[in-house]
């Protein structure tokens, strides 16, 4: 493992050591920084820097999207915190405990559909309006349209 000098620690990283670093594709990084999800600056070459937050950031986000949040909510969270600093511990408990409650319904709805699943499919017939089992008649198309057992509002 090599490891880094003080002022190696200090320098800020290119476009490729941090995709390297983060393991997320160069498309990526640009796509967050279009998003206004990270920031970078660039040198008389016009080459991209970044400081080394943007690793905990991109981590954030990561983390954050694999669990379903919109990348807009994500980028409201990260655009409260003071630019240039890393997220710390307590700024992601702030911001999971906001997504808590979203995560919570999404977390009921899916297992709601998963338990219901098997019982549409499982008559055969494959559609809500012929169903004698669940629907008979068609009643449920009179409270709107969508599948209604299975995503009620």
């Amino acid at each position: 493992m090599t490891r880094l000098c003080p002022q190696d620690r200090r320098r800020p990283l290119t476009v490729g050591e941090v995709a390297h670093r983060s393991g997320v594709a160069v498309s990526a990084l640009h796509f967050y920084e279009a998003r206004g999800l990270i920031r970078s600056w660039r040198t008389e070459g016009n080459q991209r820097r970044y400081g080394r937050d943007v690793l905990r950031r991109v981590a954030v986000i990561k983390v954050a999207q694999r669990v379903g949040i919109p990348l807009s909510e994500i980028g409201e969270a990260l655009a409260a915190l003071p630019e240039g600093r890393t997220p710390t511990a307590a700024d992601w408990e702030a911001m999971s405990a906001r997504w808590r409650a979203d995560l919570d319904a999404r977390i009921g709805r899916l297992t709601a559909l998963r338990d219901r699943l098997d019982g549409c499919i499982g008559c055969g017939c494959l559609s809500f309006r012929d169903c004698p089992l669940r629907n008979p008649g068609d009643v449920l198309s009179e409270e709107g349209p969508g599948p209604r057992l299975l995503d009620p509002e």
